[in-house]
């Protein structure tokens, strides 16, 4: 076929054997090549000019990948994301998608408003045991409190276990020693954290841009059934409840739980409770007679477990594990957020701080005698405390010259000043002298705390 335009030209380059009738096969004359430039040049020039049209390519396949690429402006499509100038087209979705981790990792920090989820600080000690009617607070795992409805009957002990997921070192484990198979209605078991009001403003409660959070954790129990999760607002009164489900028994499971945000209660950007998310792990009717209420209303407390069909209490060969518990803004659940275990441990001492004679060889505090039975000692704080605290101690010993004193007195002012606390202790007799200086330490089993806990 002749080439008389440039839209003749083939691919192939044996088909090109002749340039507007000029032989340029193999074994042309010299002349022949020189005219055949001079006739592409010119067929160059039309296509320039617009004397001859070019017709569109079509659809290129590279592998796998399709590109289809329209000059209606339409973009590019590869592997169904659009790209687009001007616009990202579905490629926003695409990149959402796969944002929950990075590297198959965390995403930054800060993220999860849970403290001590990994269950990593356990300042109190490593186990407690006998907690059941009377017994409600904290005794083992930093944050995570023990608590009890009604008068039941049952006793569990509560321990930092090492039995944990792939990825965690620890979790918070539940014990039961003594069976309550005979719940009261008002009888209840749970575990729970209480979150600062002030951490949780980004929430934007109380307005109509209020965020949705979800809730994830790894879970382990020998009962199989369905479990209840209580969120509580206490400013405005407001709670919702969520259940999950143990699926195997002895097996670690992972839940997630995802609430809407609440546009109609509004959390006080203050240092008190803001949130209270509790694990319920047995309960009577008083709290399970209602209906799961999935978003936030106002308290019902009959909502409270509604959807709970098992009994943590109903025998002593059940136990049940938490670990790897996360709270954060947005409908989707990222990777656990590990934290250094200082890190931690810095964020729990805002709550409760302990010094005792396993970790300190000498005085914990100076001080200064105002009069013959009063001193004030003054102690540095790791951290700065959520409120004036409350103190419990026992052993703790008043040193002056060659006087010592243990036991025998009590503190009866508490002075709070950023990181600095001062103890008023005042002793039943009169070893000092006044207007002296004395020295605070512990001894062997003694100890002091400092209790700021929501």
């Amino acid at each position: 076929m002749a080439k008389n335009s440039i839209t003749d030209y083939s691919g192939t380059s044996s088909n090109n054997s002749d340039v507007q009738s000029v032989d340029i096969s193999e074994g042309c004359s010299p002349s022949g090549i020189n005219n055949a430039i001079r006739e592409v040049m010119a067929d160059l020039a039309d296509v320039n000019d617009g004397t001859v049209a070019l017709t569109s390519p079509s659809a290129v396949t590279l592998s796998t990948d399709t590109i289809s690429e329209k000059t209606s402006g339409s973009g590019v499509t590869i592997d169904s994301v659009l790209l687009k100038d001007g616009a990202l087209g579905s490629i926003a979705s695409a990149v959402a998608a796969h944002l929950t981790s990075i590297n198959g990792g965390q995403i930054g920090g800060n993220r999860n408003l849970i403290i001590n989820g990994a269950m990593q600080v356990a300042q109190r000690g490593t186990s407690a045991t006998s907690l059941g009617n009377g017994n409600s607070g904290y005794h083992t795992v930093d944050r995570f409190r023990f608590a009890e409805g009604g008068s039941p009957t049952y006793a569990f002990t509560m321990s930092q276990s090492t039995t944990a997921p792939t990825g965690f070192s620890n979790s918070l484990k539940l014990d039961c020693t003594t069976a309550d198979t005979s719940l009261a209605s008002t009888d209840a078991l749970l575990v729970e954290q209480f979150i600062e009001a002030q951490n949780l403003q980004h929430l934007k409660y109380g307005t109509t841009s209020a965020e949705s959070v979800t809730l994830s954790f790894w879970v382990r129990s020998n009962l199989t059934g369905t479990f209840a999760v209580w969120f509580y607002q206490e400013d405005d009164n407001r709670a919702a409840s969520k259940t999950y489900t143990i699926s195997a028994a002895d097996t670690w499971e992972h839940k997630t739980i995802t609430l809407s945000g609440d546009q109609t209660g509004v959390i006080d950007n203050n240092n008190g409770q803001g949130f209270r998310i509790a694990w319920y792990l047995a309960s009577g009717t008083s709290y399970t007679s209602g209906t799961a209420n999935t978003d936030w209303q106002t308290l019902d407390n009959t909502n409270r477990a509604a959807g709970l069909n098992v009994n943590l209490a109903s025998s002593t060969s059940n136990e049940w594990y938490l670990t790897g518990v996360q709270l954060e803004v947005g409908s989707t659940a990222t990777e656990f957020e590990h934290r250094a275990f200082g890190d931690e441990l810095a964020r729990c001492m805002r709550y409760y701080y302990r010094i005792d004679h396993s970790n300190t060889t000498g005085q914990i505090a100076l001080g200064h005698q105002i009069d013959a039975d009063d001193i004030i000692a003054a102690f540095h704080l790791p951290q700065p405390l959520r409120a004036t605290p409350t103190i419990s101690f026992d052993k703790v010993r008043i040193h002056h010259n060659n006087t010592t004193e243990e036991g025998n007195f009590t503190c009866n002012n508490i002075y709070l000043n950023q990181s600095m606390l001062g103890l008023n202790f005042d002793t039943s007799s009169t070893p000092f002298s006044s207007d002296q200086s004395c020295a605070i330490s512990v001894n062997t089993n003694g100890y002091l705390e400092v209790i700021a806990e929501l």
